[in-house]
Parts: C-alpha cells; sequence; structure tokens
C-alpha cells in the first residue's frame, strides 16, 4: 500500500512510487496520444490500400487506388509539408522536411504513391521513436526539477503558516511533516528521523538525523516531525544551487555537437546538388532512360537526410548529464563530458576532498606505565577549554562523560599548545617544544599526522597521535582512477610528512605539498604545461584552479558556493569514488557518439552507392533513412542508463 501524507499546503508525496514501467507507457501514451492515434489510422490505411489495391483499381480505375493512398499520405504528410513551407519562407531550404517532402512529391509524380507514403509513414514513425527516446533521457533531469519545494511550514508565534520557499529569512524556524520535502536548508532544533537525499546526492540509503544534525532542501523526510532553522535564504541553498545548473546545462554544447550541426549545414546542400546531377548528367550526356535516373536521384534525397547524426549525438550528450544526475553528479553541458575524455591526470586537493576535512583521534600512546585512562585524562584536563580542531577531536574521545575539573585554570601556549592548573598539578598538552620549556623530555615517535605530547608535572605520560582521516571510498576511488588509465596527483597546503603519507596510502603518482592558494595555481600550471589535467577541489582557496584547469570538478556537499561555481561538474555528496565514475560515464557516452557518427554514414554511403547504380529503391531507402536513425537514437539512449 502506498504511504502518503496529507498536508494543507503541500501535496502528498507518495513514499512508494509506481511500478516503472506501468509508469512510463502511461507517460508517453498521454504525452504522444495524438501522434500515435494518427500513426496507428495511417498504418491501417496504407496496409489496407496495399493489400486491396489491385481489386480498387479494377473496381474504380487507376485513380481509386490513388485516392485510398492519398489518405495516410496527407495524414503523415500535412506536418511535414508545412515545417518545410515554413523552413522554406525563412530562407533553410535543405532541411530534412524540405528533403522528405520533396522527394515524395516527385515520387508520385512518378506514380511511386505507395513508395510516397510509405517514405512519409516510417519518417514519422522514426520522429516519434526518437522524440519518445528523447524524452526517456530527459525524465531523470524532469524529476529532479520537479523536486523543487514550492512552500514552507513556517513557525510565527506559536502559529504555523504556510509560505513561499522564497519569502523564508535564515534564522526562520520551519516544520518538516513525514512525507514532505524539506524546502530549505537548515539544522535541525528537534525531532528524530530519516532523510532520503537521493534527488540530490544519487545515494539510495536514508541519512539519520536529529537535533544538532544539517538537512539540504530539496530531501525528503521519511518518517517522524522534524523542526528546522533556515540556514540560507532559497536563492542560496544547495537544492537551488543544482536546479540552476541543471537548467544551464544542455545549452553548454560538446565540440562534437558543434561539429555535427555545422556538418549538416554542408552536407545537406552537398548531397542535394549530387541528386540533381545524378538525375540530370546521366540523361543528358548517354541517353539513359530520365524516369530511371530521376529516381534513383530520389533515393538519394531520401537516404541523406541527416537526422540521425543531428538528433542522436545531443541525444548521447544529453543522456549523458541525466545519468550523472542520477549518480549525484551535475554536469555544466557536454563540453564538460567531451573535455573529461581527453584528461591524462586527475589532481585532487587534500583537505575535504580525499579526506573529510575533520579531525580525528587515532592513537593513544601511553608512556611507560601509564595506562590509557589516564593519558586521555589528563589531555582532556588540558584541552578542555580550547576550540582548536586537535583539541575537539580530543574531548570527543573523552565523552560526554568528561567534566572540566571545578577550580582548574586553563591557558593557551600560543602555537604550542595548551597548559592547565589544577589540584596543585601543571597539565601540559602540545608540541615537543612546549613541554621542553617545563623541562619534560619526550619518547621518540616517528607517527605521521598532528602529534600531543601529554605531561603531568615533570612526568610524561605519552603520545596522542590527531589525523585528518581519509575518506571511506578515497584509496578505491584512486585505485580506480588509476585502472582506467589515469595518473593521481595531489596539491596541498599540508605539511610535507602528511601529504607523503596520504600519498603512499592512497597509491597516487605524485603530490606537492606546503603550498599557498597561489602555489596551487603556479603547480597547476606546471603539470597542465605536460598533461591535460582535471582538478577536484572543495574549498574556497581552490575556486581560482578549479576555473583554470581543463576540467574542474568541486566536492559541492559542503563545498564553497565560490569553487561550486567555478567547477565545471559538481558531486553533491562529496565522494571521490564519483570521480572515477564520472570519466568512466564521459568516456561510454563519447564512445556512443563516434559510434553513431560512423554507423549512420557507412550505412547512408553505402545505399547511396547501392541507390545510384540501381540496386535499392525508395523501400530500401526509407528503411535505410529510418532505420539508421532509430538504431542510432536507441544506441544514444545507453547513455543514460547506470
Amino acid at each position: 500500500m502506498s504511504a502518503t501524507h496529507e498536508c494543507a499546503c503541500c501535496a502528498p508525496v507518495s513514499l512508494e512510487p509506481e511500478t516503472p514501467g506501468r509508469q512510463n507507457f502511461s507517460a508517453v501514451y498521454a504525452e504522444h496520444r495524438q501522434e500515435i492515434l494518427v500513426l496507428a489510422g495511417s498504418a491501417l490505411i496504407f496496409a489496407l490500400a496495399l493489400i486491396f489495391e489491385g481489386a480498387i483499381e479494377r473496381a474504380f480505375g487507376p485513380w481509386g487506388g490513388r485516392v485510398l493512398f492519398a489518405v495516410p499520405y496527407l495524414l503523415c504528410g500535412l506536418p511535414i509539408a508545412k515545417e518545410a513551407v515554413e523552413a522554406a519562407l525563412k530562407g533553410d531550404l535543405f532541411n530534412e522536411f524540405m528533403l522528405m517532402f520533396g522527394a515524395t512529391v516527385a515520387a508520385i509524380c512518378l506514380d511511386q504513391m505507395a513508395e510516397a507514403v510509405g517514405v512519409m509513414l516510417f519518417y514519422r514513425i522514426g520522429e516519434l521513436f526518437q522524440d519518445i527516446a528523447a524524452a526517456g533521457s530527459r525524465r531523470s533531469i524532469r524529476n529532479l526539477l520537479a523536486s523543487k519545494p514550492t512552500t514552507a511550514n513556517v513557525l510565527r508565534n506559536g502559529e504555523v503558516a504556510c509560505v513561499a520557499v522564497e519569502s523564508v529569512e535564515p534564522g526562520a524556524e520551519f516544520i518538516v511533516r513525514a512525507g514532505e520535502s524539506v524546502p530549505l536548508d537548515g539544522e535541525v532544533l528537534s525531532g528524530v528521523s530519516q532523510v532520503d537525499q537521493s534527488p540530490l546526492t544519487g545515494e539510495s540509503m536514508p541519512v539519520a538525523v536529529a537535533a544538532g544534525d544539517t538537512v539540504m532542501g530539496g530531501t525528503l523526510n521519511m518518517e517522524g516531525v522534524l523542526t528546522v532553522r533556515a540556514t540560507k535564504a532559497f536563492a542560496d541553498t544547495h537544492m537551488a544551487r543544482v536546479l540552476e545548473l541543471v537548467e544551464n546545462a544542455a545549452s553548454n554544447k560538446a565540440p562534437t555537437e558543434r561539429f555535427i550541426t555545422r556538418f549538416a549545414r554542408y552536407y545537406t546542400p552537398a548531397v542535394v546538388a549530387l541528386a540533381f546531377l545524378v538525375a540530370v548528367l546521366p540523361p543528358l550526356l548517354g541517353g539513359a532512360d530520365w524516369r530511371t535516373w530521376i529516381y534513383r536521384a530520389l533515393v538519394m534525397l531520401v537516404i541523406s537526410c541527416p537526422c540521425a547524426l543531428v538528433i542522436s549525438i545531443p541525444l548521447s550528450y544529453f543522456g549523458g548529464i541525466g545519468a550523472a544526475s542520477k549518480r549525484g553528479i551535475l554536469v555544466k553541458g557536454g563540453t564538460v563530458l567531451d573535455g573529461l575524455t581527453h584528461v591524462d591526470t586527475v589532481v585532487f586537493d587534500k583537505t575535504g576532498t580525499l579526506t573529510q576535512g575533520v579531525f580525528a583521534l587515532v592513537v593513544i600512546e601511553p608512556a611507560h606505565g601509564v595506562s590509557e585512562d589516564e593519558l586521555l585524562y589528563a589531555a582532556a584536563v588540558a584541552e578542555s577549554d580550547s576550540n582548536h580542531p586537535v583539541a575537539r577531536s580530543i574531548m570527543r574521545r573523552a565523552g560526554e562523560g568528561f567534566v572540566r575539573p571545578a577550580g582548574a585554570q586553563v591557558c593557551e601556549a600560543s602555537g604550542k599548545g595548551m597548559v592547565a592548573e589544577f589540584g596543585g598539578s601543571r597539565y601540559l598538552a602540545g608540541t615537543e617544544a612546549l613541554l621542553a620549556e617545563h623541562g619534560v623530555s619526550v619518547s621518540e615517535n616517528d607517527r605521521q599526522g598532528t602529534l600531543v605530547h601529554v605531561a603531568k608535572d615533570a612526568r610524561y605520560l605519552g603520545c596522542l597521535t590527531v589525523a585528518d582521516m581519509l575518506k571511506p571510498d578515497a584509496e578505491a576511488a584512486v585505485a580506480a582512477i588509476r585502472g582506467q588509465g589515469h595518473k593521481t596527483y595531489m596539491l596541498t597546503g599540508d605539511r610535507e610528512e602528511v601529504a607523503a603519507s596520504v600519498a603512499a596510502g592512497l597509491g597516487l603518482d605524485g603530490y606537492t605539498a606546503g603550498l599557498l592558494p597561489e602555489g596551487k595555481v603556479k603547480a597547476l600550471d606546471g603539470l597542465a604545461a605536460r598533461e591535460r589535467v582535471a582538478f577536484v577541489g572543495d574549498g574556497i582557496n581552490d575556486a581560482p584552479i578549479l576555473a583554470l584547469s581543463r576540467v574542474g570538478i568541486a566536492m559541492g556537499g559542503v563545498g564553497a558556493q565560490a569553487a561550486v561555481e567555478a567547477a565545471d561538474a559538481v558531486i553533491l555528496n562529496d565522494a571521490p569514488s564519483k570521480v572515477a565514475e564520472l570519466l568512466a560515464l564521459a568516456r561510454k557516452v563519447r564512445g556512443i557518439v563516434w559510434q553513431n557518427i560512423f554507423m549512420a554514414l557507412g550505412v547512408k554511403g553505402l545505399f547511396m552507392a547501392l541507390g545510384v547504380v540501381g540496386l535499392s529503391g525508395l523501400w530500401e531507402a526509407v528503411f535505410a533513412d529510418v532505420g539508421v536513425a532509430l538504431l542510432a537514437v536507441l544506441n544514444a539512449t545507453r547513455a543514460t542508463r547506470q
């Protein structure tokens, strides 16, 4: 049973989707109902005319059969004729509509009524299948755009008011009930629930949220009631950025798309000129039969229609963009997919890209005769009044049960650590230099990461290792990228020893450490002079390098707004493994594009040659044209599949 929730100002949201096959068929029929009925009726009349042509002509004469064939021709051909005339009035004489209309009119003049109807009918059927395929490739993007929240249940003076999301200011509190979309980015104030983030990130696993957690606008509250404080206006939310990227993506054409568009402008007039020569030269020069060579020229015109290329190539890129959005990757146009296929090296930022950007206490190493609990307690006492990320990681490990001792005096030794006085004892937590200043010698330690040495009075208690943890999929992501034949490199502002440890752990091909933002730009310029690079980053300081790289990929989940705007592609869940998926998808789309180009030109060239020597007629021509177009479109739809 489908679970829904009724809301006074929000449409009910089904938590159990319809069966995809039933939903898709009904949507296709509803969208193309009139076209399907016209073509079905035309096909039926055409079939009857073919079957009973002889009987009708015997009963009513030659014109009886022509009149019966005229009915499906007019049903299928009038829209084509209208398009051809409108294009001609605008000065465009070499388009697919003019080719189809002109060829069929000439066929009728040659008393080839059945062939003329066949050309129009199968051309229209091919167009219908192309439209259906294009609609399917747009479905994922339409679903994303449809998930845009429109209203929010805002709390005002203890009352709930339903208002437009655009009017909600940062700081306002709103209610999100089970089954409703979260309207704005915000922080959960109360309530516990599971949130479906798949419309934005492509991840099917719901995320648990409670007080203190953040939620993104456009996600779905699966259960429970949440009270949320808006942290951004709608125009600045994650969802609004995603919608803007999606809406602009289709207009950014790939070089191959632009080439095919230009190619069609020259190809069609050239074929028309060639068909004209085929029609007139043999009769004029060799005394051949005019009817035979005009018919062969018509065959060339029907075959020559470039719709297989003009339709399937953009559809391939659009399908790739749609498939990427299903994976939680926003691509700003087909040109990005093309660019990714030429990348030699993928360059990563470290913090927040390959690592989580959150310090964690990874090793507790007490000195001889000291317990882990004693070491951790002493460190927590010293760090209890610090907001430094290292101190926070230690306090998290100490747990909520730790209470700062009453009367403890805590102060910071700038750049070295923390000192606490309590119960007549002095607690130290920080660098080796801090302990040396207080006469405490430190045991040697070759661990990688930030080391926090701890002492109580003159006694060394041990060492804590705090590190920025790698993302769970970072190692697999690097391995997958290298498996595709790309090199991997890292640019970071972190210390040499930390960068070396991360690079070795992930199997990177190289790294440069200790870089300021301008240093990153210079380092990337040096790499780009030798190789074609893509850069993956997340921070505000990565925006310049994202804009300068051949392809810039931003981590958009928690990434800075400037980085997202400067990038060519945005990974919505911050997972490095998505980079490998994007590279593989770009290669797949590129392969489909070139398959369609070679298939279309090869088949058309073959049947043109056969038509010139009289081995194929209009029937073969229409099947060659419509058939290759359908094959190209069906091949293009492979780009939409994950």
